[in-house]
């Protein structure tokens, strides 16, 4: 029997870089779920909502979190996903109705970023895509819809797009005079109740959510697929923030969480939110940090593996890569072995308190500089990590432009809420068994 880390697939998401949309390395088929056809499930101001729609996104979530998809699991996706996609038609139909263009280049550009981000080649997505069975404009009609209602805010803060040089500088102050309080790192996952009658309906998804976190799912994969939070752009990266500019109930949980666990649903106003403690820090301590060199090197299996039944060929790949692990000395020796996956050998500098899961931080500050590590075994592959470098640097201090991006973001957050809640007020919206 092969023995899966538990956290490799967030593991491997993190070498590979974030994306709005990540997918990593080959990925299970999901089961069609019975009667997925074309069934109108909803209308929503006359545009239709159909079972195809539904299942094609469950697969999609599937893809990007490494979780394979039964019929039955489907089933209890869809309840959810019908709400995502009806919240999304709403956006979709207002970017168009103010005429906010978003271009097939617009499309073309963003999905570049993610093979980039994810050291895929140039149309590497689409044949991933194509063969876990989900169509390529599933993935391209939520981009669309991300890139125009983004833009749609951007318009309708007005005046409030211009942060006064006065707000920022007591954003900055504000800042400043959090030294030596206590500091979380946090990402979140904000799924709205805006029908009582649904609550418990809700509050059962939030918990599967939560069930597919704890199992590896990688929490940003998740954020940007079912957050309706802004942050959800950010695979649900909250940032550094102290307990009061959380909800209170969020607070006094966020103060009480070991650092990479995920939070039980909450209740908050709207919605149930649920959180992941990435870090925690004393404010002013980021003045010196820790930057890493890694290399990498990924050893793909030819099949999905079955840590119960692995085949022949998941059991050579695995000693090769002990003898690998065993044998290899310096970052050279590690660049110079064969490339059999689009990983990078490179993933970049990295932030060594930044990393997560907790687990991967702690291998890689304690891994001897020019020595591999033991493989980590995910269901795709085997990946090998070297540091080549480690070096204490001071970080920057909170700027102004950051101040402004803050309170950008803050605005904008409190915009996209009023207004989907506003567009589904005045909305007309049948849905139908």
């Amino acid at each position: 029997m092969l023995r899966v880390a538990a956290s490799s697939l967030a593991l491997l998401a993190l070498m590979a870089g974030p994306a709005p949309a990540q997918t990593r390395g080959a990925a299970p088929r999901a089961v069609e779920a019975p009667g997925a056809t074309n069934r109108i499930l909803a209308v929503v101001n006359g545009d239709v909502v159909t079972q195809a729609e539904v299942a094609s996104r469950a697969r999609l979530f599937a893809l990007n979190s490494g979780v394979p998809v039964q019929p039955e699991t489907l089933a209890r996706l869809q309840p959810q996903v019908l709400r995502l996609l009806i919240d999304e038609k709403l956006r979709l139909q207002e970017v168009q109705r103010q005429r906010i263009a978003v271009t097939d280049n617009d499309i073309a550009e963003a999905v570049r970023e993610i093979e980039s981000r994810n050291g895929l080649p140039s149309g590497a997505l689409r044949a991933q895509l194509r063969g876990a069975g989900v169509q390529p404009r599933v993935l391209y009609d939520q981009i669309r819809v991300q890139i125009g209602w983004g833009r749609l805010l951007r318009v309708a803060l007005g005046p409030q797009a211009e942060v006064s040089e006065a707000e920022v500088r007591d954003a900055v102050a504000e800042h400043e005079a959090r030294r030596g309080q206590t500091e979380y790192l946090v990402g979140e996952i904000f799924i709205p109740v805006d029908d009582p009658r649904v609550e418990s309906e809700v509050r059962g998804f939030t918990e599967d959510v939560i069930g597919q976190l704890r199992r590896g799912s990688p929490f940003p994969v998740v954020a940007t697929q079912f957050s309706q939070a802004q942050s959800a752009l950010q695979g649900g990266d909250l940032g550094w923030v102290v307990p009061r500019e959380l909800d209170s109930e969020v607070a006094s949980i966020i103060e009480r969480m070991p650092p990479g666990a995920v939070s039980n649903p909450i209740r908050v106003p709207g919605g149930y939110q649920i959180v992941t403690l990435r870090a925690k820090r004393e404010a002013g301590s980021e003045q010196r940090s820790t930057m890493i060199s890694v290399r990498q090197l990924f050893l793909p299996f030819a099949t999905r593996l079955d840590p119960q039944n692995p085949t022949e060929q998941h059991r050579q790949m695995l000693e090769r890569a002990q003898r690998l692990s065993s044998t290899l000395r310096g970052c050279e020796a590690m660049e110079q072995q064969p490339r059999t996956s689009d990983r990078p050998a490179d993933p970049g500098p990295l932030r060594l308190e930044g990393l997560n899961p907790p687990p991967l931080r702690q291998m890689l500050a304690s891994l001897p500089i020019g020595r591999a590590s033991q493989p980590v075994i995910s269901n795709d592959g085997i990946l090998l990590l070297m540091v080549c470098e480690r070096e204490q640097r001071e970080a920057p201090r909170f700027t102004a432009e950051q101040a402004r991006g803050q309170i950008l973001r803050e605005r904008v957050e409190v915009i996209s809420r009023q207004l989907l809640r506003d567009l589904r007020r005045r909305a007309i919206i049948e849905t139908r068994g």
